[in-house]
């Protein structure tokens, strides 16, 4: 199985790690370990029901939520420290680890205030300060000329490209280290689509991605290195260039060429 390379000053590690939603009884994830790097945009492809967003949620450790789900063996490291050790807290953890979700979420608030509100939760009040960080956050989010002068009106106004633009400029505000993406696209047009990727091509720049998606073609355009699951098994991982040009295993050869998933 071709699954692990090594990956100098990786900014996440699993090794060995298992995850289950029934309290162990069944894995959804089964033993995978590999490296993601620092500020690179690394892809999980694969078909329905792998693991892989189930994964990504570990990350920010969002499957603490559902009572019986838990990791049932190995570690996940980010930025050195075992996100799932008792010291740690997850509201600390999803400061550093970011998440744009699959349906774009705009909180019922003007654009200013959604961008804005992460930086009030730690503490940010002074005027000047917030309006700053706020044009930065939009214009890292590539929204700045589109709603410079609505800031103050609703982001539920926006279209649905524009929200999920938003939404990472929400996301981006507190200077994450880590930005996760379960499949931002999904809900989006061809020309918001373009923008997004468009976008995340900038952000690499920046902060470290991970990016689920059902698009190969997605993952092929925009990743540096791409993970292929399939029934909670990494199956293999590497350049992406690598991985759909010359595929070491043949499942992953059998996925790209559509004869299943």
């Amino acid at each position: 199985m071709s699954t692990q390379e090594v990956i100098s000053s990786p900014i996440i590690t699993l090794d060995d790690v298992s995850f289950s939603y029934d309290m162990g009884k069944t894995n959804t994830i089964k033993n995978v370990s590999f490296d993601i790097p620092e500020k690179q945009v690394t892809a999980f492809i694969g078909p329905s029901g792998c693991g892989k967003s189930t994964l990504l949620r570990c990350f920010n450790r969002m499957n603490d939520l559902i009572e019986t789900a838990k990791v049932t063996s190995g570690k996940i490291e980010i930025m050195g420290q075992d996100i799932n050790a008792p010291t740690v807290d997850a509201i600390e953890l999803r400061k550093q680890v970011g998440m744009v979700f699959q349906k774009y979420n705009p909180f019922p608030k003007s654009i200013f205030e959604n961008v804005a509100y992460g930086l009030r939760i730690q503490g940010i009040k002074n005027k000047s300060d917030l309006a700053t960080a706020v044009e930065k956050s939009l214009r890292g989010a590539a929204l700045w000329d589109e709603v410079k002068d609505r800031l103050n009106s609703s982001a539920l106004g926006l279209s649905g490209g524009q929200q999920q633009r938003l939404c990472i400029a929400r996301t981006i505000a507190v200077q994450p280290k880590v930005i996760l993406m379960d499949e931002p696209c999904s809900a989006l047009d061809p020309i918001a689509t373009a923008k997004v990727e468009e976008l995340i091509n900038e952000l690499r720049e920046q902060f470290s991605i991970v990016i689920v998606t059902h698009s190969m073609q997605q993952a092929s355009r925009i990743s540096d290195r791409t993970a292929f699951f399939y029934l909670g098994e990494l199956i293999e991982y590497s350049d992406t260039t690598d991985l759909f040009s010359a595929p070491k295993e043949k499942r992953t050869e059998d996925y790209i060429s559509g004869r299943f998933g």
